[in-house]
């Protein structure tokens, strides 16, 4: 075989997952990326404008409350089920807990389930009548119906379903930490905090870069929970995010170049963040 046969039948194999990846994702980006410099409602013929959809999204109020919210539910989709899930997964591994595979099967259960699913249940919970009320003793507040609470009820349902996921990649990492490190960082004294600072930190910066990436995307493109729990965004739009605001211009309002002028620009954030988070991740291992 030539030197440079091994080269061609690897890219002969990688051939038909490329075509894939071309027809399903870069040709539908790059049509809506075409599509949102038209003026256009779906059915006439558009009017070319150029970026004018990208000046004018970011200067309508809608817009820019939908990108405010959604770096709103960032901290609940991404910040706290990272720091929760470091928590539980450290817990964890220090207690040795009866029946771990079942705890952890309960917390990674909000992945599996559908997340309308989760949605319809928690819209129940949320209910002036329902479980928080009773628990908190405040019967007949609307969380879901007030203005100021609305996007913190949407927050706490994200900050649930994420946390799982964090939690098993977390306890993944840990499970192949060498024991050697943790025995050596007792024998220097370290305690519960030092231990978690010196040894399981530096560890787990892969998965925690894992983890961000996945939940900062689920923030980014969450349109589910808040379609089902706030129907028309919320009170007063209170809850409305981009990929809400791109559902309404594109299927109500027949502004589908605005919709996907919208869209390119959360798939250009999302692809900002990850870039970010995974450069800082691999420095901070090399």
């Amino acid at each position: 075989m030539a030197v440079g046969e091994p080269r061609r039948v690897g890219y002969l194999y990688a051939l038909p997952a490329l075509l894939v990846y071309a027809v399903f994702l870069l040709f539908p980006l790059l049509h809506s990326g075409w599509l949102s410099l038209f003026e256009w409602d779906g059915l006439s013929v558009g009017k070319w404008t150029g970026l004018s959809n990208y000046t004018s999204m970011f200067a309508e109020e809608g817009a820019v409350a939908a990108f405010g919210h959604v770096a709103v539910l960032l901290i609940f989709f991404a910040v706290l089920p990272v720091c929760i899930g470091l928590v539980l997964a450290t817990a964890l591994h220090r207690v040795r807990v009866r029946g771990l595979p079942f705890f952890r099967t309960a917390l990674f259960l909000p992945q599996v389930v559908a997340m309308v699913v989760v949605a319809v249940a928690w819209q129940r919970i949320f209910a002036p009548d329902g479980v928080l009320n009773i628990l908190l003793g405040s019967p007949g507040k609307a969380w879901l119906g007030d203005a100021s609470t609305a996007l913190l009820a949407v927050g706490i349902v994200g900050t649930w379903v994420q946390t799982g996921l964090a939690m098993v990649l977390f306890l993944g990492g840990i499970g192949k930490v060498s024991a050697d490190l943790f025995d050596a960082a007792r024998l220097d004294g370290a305690g519960p905090a030092g231990e978690f600072r010196s040894v399981i930190l530096p560890a787990l910066r892969g998965e925690i870069g894992v983890a961000l990436t996945l939940t900062v995307i689920a923030a980014l493109r969450t349109f589910d929970l808040v379609y089902m729990m706030t129907p028309l965004g919320g009170p007063g739009g209170s809850t409305t995010v981009p990929a809400y605001e791109i559902y309404q211009r594109a299927f109500h309002s027949g502004q589908v170049g605005s919709a996907a002028a919208i869209g390119v620009t959360i798939t250009v954030l999302a692809f900002a963040v990850t870039y970010l988070i995974t450069r800082i991740a691999g420095r901070e291992q090399s």
